[in-house]
């Protein structure tokens, strides 16, 4: 009797659906893998094209994003040139991506002096933290690129956002 009772339940087992399942990916269901879409490097900023950016008192450097180079891709990720220079002329260029869903950052290449890029050999996304000194994922994050944690609307909705002011009311946490 207690075999046939422990047979029965193991056997109930066989005929219970899996928690996730191949089917729930085709439906549309939140539980599918994101796919990042392939990333074609824009050309080098020109200086006409920079838009400046506060980012803190912290810094004595100057943040700029090409407005150009700004795309808002379908797979919800901003992407776009960063230009920081510092007090003393020193200039780094890069070619980034904000998925704004994660709240994550990634390098996809730096720019080099003849205007030529180098591909980052780190693939990963990193967490976008508010921290005091290089808080500049966090302020195209936060003020730019995703208003109350969304991606934005277009790339001209940013480009507006440079010109007149960051989004300042779309404090979500």
């Amino acid at each position: 009797m207690l075999r046939s009772l422990i047979a029965i339940i193991l056997l109930g087992f066989l005929f219970v659906p899996p928690a996730f399942s191949e089917d729930d990916e085709e439906e549309g269901s939140d539980l599918r893998r994101w796919q990042e879409k392939a990333v074609v490097l824009p050309p080098a900023p020109l200086a006409e094209n920079l838009l400046p950016f506060y980012v803190s008192a912290a810094t004595n450097n100057d943040f700029f994003v090409d407005g150009t180079s700004i795309s808002v891709g379908s797979d919800g990720v901003v992407r776009y040139v960063l230009v920081v220079q510092s007090a003393g002329g020193a200039r780094n260029v890069s070619f980034e991506g904000i998925r704004c869903e994660t709240r994550e950052y990634r390098d996809y290449a730096f720019g080099r002096p003849d205007g030529t890029w180098s591909k980052s050999r780190n693939e990963n996304w990193r967490a976008i933290r508010d921290v005091p000194a290089n808080r500049h994922h966090f302020t195209l994050f936060i003020d730019y690129f995703c208003p109350g944690g969304v991606v934005t609307l277009s790339v001209d909705h940013v480009r507006d956002a440079f010109r007149r002011g960051p989004y300042r009311d779309n404090r979500w946490w």
